[in-house]
């Protein structure tokens, strides 16, 4: 993954801008498909989900009242991790993108909906929603790409710091719902600015978050462990287990999403002013990637799983991705476009790689072996500790050793 206007062949240079634009009819006629053919079908989806997602919630909750016996705590565990994912993925994700807007039901509506998540819903939706949907994979404008604490790019320049992005990332997958919520905030760039100039939003917005952590803390770590009595330990400890499962596998998803090698990415001068609607859509098309899998497999990623249909339609209702996705594939074919898809394994594996690969010096990984690793090592090793012109000199050096091996 490089970013595209860099790369020695681009994947979209054979493309007229006349191709281009039929590109961008040809989807929007399948987007206008499926919102001339939405109807209670559909609005019957999305009530079912929320109603069995509550009552399994429900359920797994009062299965935990009795925790001490441990029967009980796996099997109440196992019920609120898998309700918590349904919540956040199927449910509180697409709710808030709009997608069932049109029912104009006040109680599945992206203005009213309150997720189970450390993030509020307006900050969510203004990180995800406006920004991240709108400037998808462009490197300084897309803050999801990374989440501002990881190298995505060969053409980020490397510092040492980034050596430890694996951890940080792994760290990250175990909290990632506050990690989420530290994103939304752009916490770390605003607590770098003095206290006088920081946007006036940003205190209220960082009020409005601790209100939600300490309220979704208190509901899973006093109010149902309370509950429980004798099993208070248990419970709590079921909540905090369901609560890093749920973590662990969103983050896999979104990963498997927008991480994977080969998804494409994008320099902010390279993107026109004003974007066209087919330039925006090819955009979508090469910076997302799908995971391949059976129906249970989709409905538990929040039909995510289509990433790059979500990324072209995301006001659309998730329950018709799966019906789109064959027509989306035949114009990356007609287009002569790569169409991401792989199985969870490959797309988790591919997104980590990619990770341990970028958190060393470009052409690292390509020219270390068994036999030279101790002295791989040792150049990593005096790498970190170099002045900056010296640094420059080795990091060209080690480049242009990678280009050579591979």
């Amino acid at each position: 993954m490089t970013v595209i206007t860099k790369k020695p062949e681009s994947p979209t240079s054979h493309l007229s801008e006349e191709d281009i634009e039929q590109l961008g009819i040809e989807l929007d006629a399948i987007r206008q498909d499926i919102i001339d053919s939405r109807g209670e079908n559909d609005a019957a989806y999305i009530r079912k989900v929320v109603d069995v997602q509550r009552k399994l919630e429900l359920g797994s909750r009062a299965v935990l009242l009795v925790s001490i016996f441990p029967p009980a705590w796996i099997l109440g565990t196992a019920g609120l991790t898998i309700a918590k994912i349904i919540e956040n993925m199927e449910i509180g994700h697409n709710v808030m993108h709009g997608q069932w807007d049109w029912m104009r039901d006040p109680k599945i509506h992206s203005t009213t909906w309150e997720w189970d998540n450390a993030s509020t819903a307006e900050g969510w939706k203004h990180s995800h929603n406006e920004v991240h949907h709108t400037y998808t994979n462009i490197v300084g404008k897309d803050n999801d790409l990374g989440y501002g604490i990881m190298r995505v790019d060969e053409d980020q320049t490397w510092v040492p710091s980034y050596l430890i992005q694996p951890a940080l990332n792994f760290l990250n997958m175990l909290v990632f719902e506050y990690g989420i919520a530290a994103y939304d905030l752009e916490l770390g760039k605003n607590l770098r600015i003095p206290k006088e100039r920081r946007p006036a939003s940003f205190a209220q917005n960082a009020k409005n978050t601790l209100r939600k952590i300490r309220k979704q803390a208190t509901k899973d770590y006093v109010v149902h462990p309370l509950l429980s009595g004798p099993s208070f330990l248990h419970t709590a400890a079921a909540n905090l287990t369901a609560n890093v499962l749920r973590n662990v596998w969103t983050h896999s998803v979104i990963m498997c999403g927008h991480f994977p090698e080969g998804v494409e990415t994008y320099e902010k001068a390279a993107i026109p002013e004003k974007e066209t609607r087919g330039e925006w859509y090819l955009r979508q098309m090469l910076g997302s990637a799908n995971i391949s899998g059976s129906k249970a497999m989709h409905f538990m990623t929040g039909n995510l799983s289509h990433q790059i249909e979500h990324h072209l339609f995301p006001d659309l209702p998730s329950n018709r991705y799966a019906e789109i996705a064959p027509k989306v594939k035949a114009l990356f074919d007609k287009y002569d476009l790569n169409y991401h898809d792989a199985p969870l394994p490959q797309q988790v594996f591919s997104a980590w790689h990619k990770i341990v690969r970028l958190s060393l010096p470009n052409g690292w990984m390509e020219s270390t072996n068994v036999k030279n690793l101790p002295k791989q090592l040792g150049a990593l090793a005096k790498l970190t500790r170099a002045d900056l012109r010296t640094r420059r000199r080795m990091l060209k050096e080690i480049e242009a050793a990678g280009a050579a091996a591979s």
